[in-house]
């Protein structure tokens, strides 16, 4: 699978691999909903450090959790972007609505 869960604290943690299109934004979708759909976490933190490239589909991937977690008061959070995946989520707006942590150095 490409996404890998993690759950601790409220806060759960989709770790996502390889890159992320149409075909595979779907079975991450439907694993990271089934979790929080049980979980009720109150806040998803997307770790993007194993994705070398994304389409519009990981852009929807983000904002469809942005909107469920809304619905529960909750927050998304994304990690491990690349320089060309952080430029890609600042052009797309996705930076107003999920919190992004920047990469050190």
């Amino acid at each position: 699978m490409s996404v890998q869960l993690s759950y601790k604290d409220g806060v759960l943690t989709a770790r996502l691999a390889g890159e992320i299109d149409h075909h595979t934004a779907r079975e991450m979708r439907e694993a990271i909903d089934d979790a929080s759909q049980k979980l009720k976490p109150y806040r998803l933190r997307m770790d993007f450090t194993a994705v070398p490239f994304m389409d519009s589909s990981g852009v929807g991937l983000i904002l469809g959790r942005v909107r469920l977690y809304g619905f529960w008061k909750g927050r998304v959070v994304l990690c491990g972007l690349s320089q060309s995946l952080s430029r890609m989520v600042e052009l797309s707006g996705v930076a107003a609505l999920a919190g992004v942590e920047r990469r050190a150095g």
